[in-house]
């Protein structure tokens, strides 16, 4: 059949299609972003069309599992964001900042799989083989059968993974990609989302799984169109300050897992390092003679984290405080801090306020509330908490203080480190058994933070 020219504009932002050329996207409302290309259709006759033999719908007892559907990469930290092991015939896209590590990542994971004899291509479309041999020298010694491509065409990248039949493949990166037979540059939106489709094909067709690199914008979202993200099995995160040493795998989706679950890797010179007690390598350094300095504890996932919260609280020279907050979300800051002026009676009104969680990391879970609230009233009021202490719950517009998820997880977080008292929502004790070396505290109440309950806590320095 004749191939017939079809002309479409998409959007560079979201992949949004239209007829003709409008200066506004009609989904995304950007503004020039819509782009004319061609694409090539081929009209396909449904007789033409043939059905394999073996293709029928099956009964579930019908769908057989092997024992080896996934495959363990010995890093604990990965293994638990992708819900055990990466999952054969899955399709798993990695994105994050650039140089924080994501091509590190990848190629110490492919050294581990081929030393446990697993075959592995890893094919790169931004460095070339002596590159990538250069950053691996430093990773120590490569044994097994690890393969190196440097190619961005995918029909040839297609034909050597139907010859070699790997178990995991490597793609970096998803915007050097492209398809001859799509008329646009690499990188466009038709391009990431044609090579995806292919990729994705190919995964599931010869149960290959496929690591796909993205890059991401300057909103912190993976470039390319929206479905890319849909497409895929699992969307990894790998997050962190370049400058800070540790960095923060988190999962936002993952079909064969649960989502927000993350691990925490440290750069060395050799690469990157798990950390398998995050709580305290969060909390290495705190000061112990400090106010403003609370201990709390937080869920990610199925893992609870102790971090270090921190507050500083001083007057004001200007007209306007000024209010700061780093690794937490500065609206709910503010919200927080306007609860302590309406139900508390403290005057936050003529001073600044920085709220900072130590090591980077960034938090938006409620639970984190109370240990906001404690560590600004620490430091308005120059009292030093107690380093035996730790605080979560969440705090309501009302004051009240509510339950959280995962209260006896996170107490017994605590207990590992030394812990020896934990200021908790009422509610949650009744979920908690008695916990021997631990005293927990209840409180329904922002206002019984400085009350006679908790008074061996604050002490005045």
């Amino acid at each position: 059949m004749a191939k017939k020219q079809k002309t479409i504009f998409f959007c560079e932002k979201c992949g949004n299609e239209t007829q003709k050329w409008l200066g506004q996207c009609p989904v995304c409302k950007e503004w020039n972003t819509l782009v004319e290309q061609n694409i090539s259709t081929k009209a396909l006759n449904r007789k033409e069309r043939k059905l394999g033999e073996n293709i029928k719908p099956l009964l579930l007892n019908e769908i057989l599992i092997e024992e080896t559907e996934r495959i363990y990469t010995d890093y604990e930290e990965i293994d638990r964001v992708l819900g055990g092991g990466i999952v054969r015939g899955s399709l798993i896209l990695v994105g994050g900042d650039p140089g924080i590590g994501k091509s590190t990542l990848l190629l110490q994971v492919s050294k581990t799989l081929a030393h446990n004899k697993n075959k592995v291509i890893y094919i790169s479309g931004e460095e070339s083989l002596k590159q990538i041999k250069l950053r691996a020298n430093r990773m120590g010694e490569f044994i097994g059968e690890l393969l190196f491509l440097c190619e961005t065409d995918l029909d040839i990248i297609e034909t050597i993974i139907k010859e070699h039949k790997p178990d995991m493949v490597v793609i970096d990166s998803i915007q050097t990609m492209y398809k001859y037979d799509v008329s646009s540059s690499p990188g466009s939106v038709t391009q990431v989302r044609e090579v995806t489709n292919s990729l994705m094909l190919l995964a599931k067709g010869l149960g290959v799984s496929i690591f796909i690199v993205g890059h991401v914008t300057k909103e912190g979202v993976v470039a390319g169109p929206r479905v890319l993200e849909h497409m895929v099995d699992t969307v990894l995160y790998f997050e962190g300050e370049r400058h800070a040493t540790y960095r923060i795998l988190r999962s936002v989706k993952n079909r064969f897992g649960s989502t927000n679950e993350i691990g925490v890797f440290e750069m060395c010179s050799e690469g990157l390092r798990e950390v398998k007690n995050p709580s305290e390598y969060m909390l290495s350094g705190k000061p112990k003679n400090a106010s403003g300095s609370v201990v709390a504890c937080i869920a990610e996932g199925t893992r609870p984290i102790l971090i270090e919260m921190q507050a500083l609280i001083c007057r004001t020279n200007f007209g306007i405080p000024r209010r700061t907050a780093t690794g937490v979300d500065y609206n709910r800051v503010n919200l927080l801090m306007a609860v302590l002026e309406k139900r508390m009676g403290i005057n936050l009104s003529d001073c600044d306020a920085y709220i900072n969680i130590t090591g980077g990391i960034k938090i938006a879970e409620p639970a984190l509330d109370l240990a906001i609230v404690v560590a600004i009233i620490s430091s308005y009021k120059d009292i030093i908490v107690d380093n035996q202490s730790i605080f979560f719950g969440e705090v309501g517009l009302s004051g009240e203080v509510r339950g959280v998820n995962m209260a006896e997880q996170r107490v017994k977080e605590a207990v590992k480190l030394g812990f020896k008292r934990c200021i908790l929502p009422f509610v949650s004790m009744q979920n908690i058994e008695n916990i021997e070396g631990m005293e927990l505290i209840g409180i329904n109440n922002v206002n019984e933070i400085t009350g006679k309950n908790i008074v061996e806590i604050l002490s005045k320095s």
